[in-house]
């Protein structure tokens, strides 16, 4: 229950889907309430899909490249620190790439805006990607495994849920109450990628001294 958790609580401030919530609104603004909730639908299984594979995929292309754990997890600290950041400073979709008016004149030239931009870069980036590789190596039993993938399935139908009540969430929370949420997720954010880079180089170091 203690990993469910940590992963789910983890996984789910690093993804932020809070953070799209406005984007989501101006993509969808023109769409009926029967397609929002496809796109929703969509989005979240795109993400689900996206992390399971970076999940048990992941090390095979890190052994490929020669690319140790410590090194990615040292990485991937640095990529959710500086999404921390973002989060913090206001400037979250920005540090994703994520021009609003851009992505939304490029939105309109595709079917579906739910693989991309919603779910590739915004919601499951390399934060998170490399996040979930890092747990991969780090837990070995088929029970930690199934847990994992679990917490994923719950971190994507929250996920869900929040895409489907964004014009909701907007209309009460209004962009003040998002962006003052986001900054306390931003804050949980830094301490998590801070506490991967220094655990990370502990046991560079601990291997160097020995």
């Amino acid at each position: 229950m203690d990993l469910f958790i940590y992963v789910f609580a983890a996984l789910f401030s690093v993804i932020n889907p809070l953070g799209t919530v406005p984007i989501f609104v101006g993509l969808t603004k023109e769409d009926s309430n029967a397609e929002k909730s496809r796109t929703s639908i969509f989005t979240a299984i795109n993400i689900f899909v996206i992390l399971v594979i970076a999940f048990f995929t992941g090390k095979y292309i890190l052994n490929f490249f020669g690319i140790s754990i410590e090194s990615l997890r040292i990485a991937g600290g640095l990529i959710i620190v500086s999404s921390g950041f973002a989060l913090l400073t206001g400037s979250f979709n920005k540090h994703k790439g994520m021009d609003r008016e851009k992505v939304k004149d490029d939105a309109y030239q595709r079917e579906s805006v739910s693989l991309t931009p919603l779910a590739i870069p915004m919601l499951a980036g390399p934060g998170s990607i490399s996040f979930l590789i890092g747990l991969n190596e780090e837990r070995n039993l088929i029970l930690d495994k199934i847990i994992i993938v679990l917490s994923i399935l719950t971190v994507c139908f929250a996920t869900f849920l929040v895409l489907k009540s964004a014009p909701l969430i907007v209309k009460y929370l209004g962009a003040s109450g998002i962006n003052a949420i986001s900054r306390i997720i931003g804050f949980i954010v830094i301490a998590i990628g801070i506490e991967y880079i220094s655990s990370s180089v502990m046991a560079v170091l601990e291997v160097a001294f020995r």
